[in-house]
């Protein structure tokens, strides 16, 4: 039993070497990312409960869009992947366009919503039914941190049409450099700016914002500059300005299985913001402990996240190569692995975890809320991290519809209106209702277990070669 079991779960030295090698340089990247948004946020919290609050409403603004972006890039993807394994360099180039062209809708949307309803959208975080911190004030940091930040905007999304094209090759080392020089520019930049070191004046969630948005411009320039100077690695982007045409199969085929996964994305980023006003409506201090507790699981987070997202690259090379039963094999493989190491990260998130809100200079019984916040996402994270998987595994094969009903149909069938009546028309306390609502994971699990096993993934969508 014992053989077969490792025969079909655990991979050899090479298969392990192979996968740290793409997953080491993002979990890097995303965890110093993530300890950066950490110390981020402690500064924030330094100067108010307000300030914290405003910030933290608008960056869960800002994911929603970050999201969207990441759909945009992502839907084209699946084939810039497989086209690379492929080796159709020309196809990949007609998929990075694509990128291009989705980031430029979506920018232009999200600045006309942030410019245009800041107020509406802030205040939709906001209640008074708490006890502790003023929401006029919390609103008013909040616009004050938006205007700077809606200027990042544009450069986030061009570096993640060319990141995500640089990772389709397998090289996920210069994406992670220019992000913790990104993260180490935002971190500095936060310390002078928010309390005014070396003679500049304290400019609190401004100076948070201006900061953010140098370290965006300072990730785009990297990655742009290494991408055209390199361009015997990054053969696809070789006169991929020289016209901005796509041929009509290969736009076709982008937009028929990359439109439901950019929805996706859209519609799953929109509907976790949806889920966080559920518990918003319960006070401001739920507001605050929410923002603790999601900055500390999103440390421990990153290694499930960046270690499904590898199914994505390893899976949909194989598949564009034709390798099928080298797809299913590793995907099993990387499946268990990831799961594995996310037991191990909980178990960790469940001992230390609450001993981090403790570093925030804010109110007692937000920190213990937090606290409570932070055990009850360690328990969630494993199941979480089996349908992370499962979602990329799905998406490796472009079954991106099966996707959609697998992420956002569940999130605003299921998850949405349970926390909307848990929260509106219950007198539970907001931990039991917010155990509950993370717990409604199973499902996913479950239906997610019973896709990946069907096989339904296990297809090349770029058999046929691309006209020009």
């Amino acid at each position: 039993m014992w053989s077969r079991f490792k025969e079909k779960f655990i991979g050899d030295k090479d298969f392990y070497k192979y996968v740290l090698y793409l997953a080491v340089p993002m979990i890097v990247q995303n965890t110093i990312t993530s300890f950066v948004s950490f110390l981020d946020n402690i500064m924030v919290g330094q100067i108010g409960t307000e300030q914290m609050s405003g910030v933290a409403i608008v960056n869960q603004l800002m994911f929603v869009f970050n999201i969207c972006i990441f759909g945009g890039v992502s839907g084209a993807g699946i084939f810039g992947t497989q086209y690379y394994g492929k080796g159709d360099y020309e196809g990949q180039k007609h998929a990075f366009r694509f990128k291009l062209y989705a980031c430029l809708v979506i920018t232009v949307i999200a600045l006309a919503l942030f410019c245009c309803l800041d107020t509406q959208l802030i205040s939709l975080y906001l209640s008074d039914s708490g006890s502790v911190g003023d929401i006029s004030l919390a609103l008013k940091y909040g616009k004050d941190y938006i205007i700077i930040m809606v200027a990042g905007l544009i450069p986030f999304a061009i570096s993640q049409a060319y990141s995500s094209s640089i990772k389709e090759t397998g090289q996920t080392l210069v994406p992670m450099l220019a992000g913790v020089a990104a993260v180490f520019t935002n971190l500095i930049l936060d310390y002078i700016l928010i309390f005014g070191i070396f003679g500049l004046p304290a400019m609190g969630v401004q100076g948070a914002a201006i900061a953010t948005v140098i370290a965006r411009f300072v990730e785009c320039f990297i990655v742009v500059i290494w991408t055209h100077c390199h361009k015997d690695k990054n053969p696809y982007i070789v006169g991929a300005y020289k016209s901005f045409f796509i041929p009509r199969n290969t736009l076709k085929d982008i937009v028929k299985k990359g439109t439901p996964l950019m929805f996706n994305e859209m519609l799953w980023a929109a509907g976790m913001t949806v889920i966080v006003q559920c518990y918003a409506v319960r006070g401001l201090e739920v507001v605050a402990a929410q923002n603790i507790s999601s900055t500390i699981s999103n440390l421990f987070n990153t290694v499930y996240l960046q270690l499904g997202g590898c199914i994505s690259i390893v899976v949909g090379q194989l598949l564009g190569a034709g390798k099928k039963e080298e797809a299913r094999d590793a995907d099993n493989k990387m499946i268990f692995f990831c799961v594995f190491c996310c037991v191990c990260f909980s178990a960790i998130m469940v001992m230390f975890g609450g001993l981090f809100p403790s570093i925030y200079n804010t109110d007692e019984s937000i920190k213990a809320l937090a606290k409570q916040f932070i055990v009850v996402s360690a328990l969630a994270m494993p199941l979480c991290s089996f349908s992370h998987c499962a979602y990329f595994t799905l998406r490796s094969g472009g079954k991106t519809i099966v996707t959609f009903l697998f992420d956002s149909v569940y999130t605003w069938v299921i998850m949405i209106p349970f926390a909307y009546t848990l929260s509106h028309f219950t007198a539970l306390p907001i931990v039991p209702i917010f155990f509950m609502v993370q717990f409604t994971e199973i499902i996913k699990v479950i239906i997610g277990f019973f896709m990946v096993k069907s096989d339904v993934w296990l297809q090349n969508i770029v058999e046929d070669p691309v006209k020009a």
